[in-house]
């Protein structure tokens, strides 16, 4: 599956898999400790950096299930299925993914035609 990724972003993460991570480790994680030997990072490490991310941004402080939570939402608004969006959010069970399949009224609402038979 291929899920949209700004260049910028897609160029850093390319260059750090390449010539950044530090060597040493048989770690395949994506995001690892900088100093070696690469360790995934875990949790705690991944809401702390979001946290500090925040900060430096000047906006109140958003947890990581808020961000797999807008991923989900905006995979579902550019056509993705709900088992590619559970794939990708590494949801073992389709039914946790299934939260994300409310109907969108604003959306919807230009779609809808009148009832019959009522006054426009």
């Amino acid at each position: 599956m291929r899920l949209p990724l700004p260049e910028q972003p897609g160029a850093a993460i390319a260059a750090w898999l390449i010539e950044g991570r530090p060597t040493g480790g048989q770690e395949r994680a994506v995001f690892t400790t900088v100093r070696g030997p690469a360790r995934a990072l875990g949790p705690e490490s991944v809401r702390a950096v979001m946290a500090r991310a925040c900060v430096r941004a000047g906006l109140p402080r958003v947890g990581t299930h808020r961000f797999r939570h807008t991923l989900a939402t905006d995979m579902l608004r550019a056509g993705a299925s709900l088992p590619q969006v559970g794939q990708v959010l590494r949801h073992r069970s389709l039914l946790s993914t299934t939260i994300y399949a409310k109907v969108d009224q604003n959306a919807l609402r230009p779609l809808a035609r009148p009832w019959p038979g009522s006054v426009s």
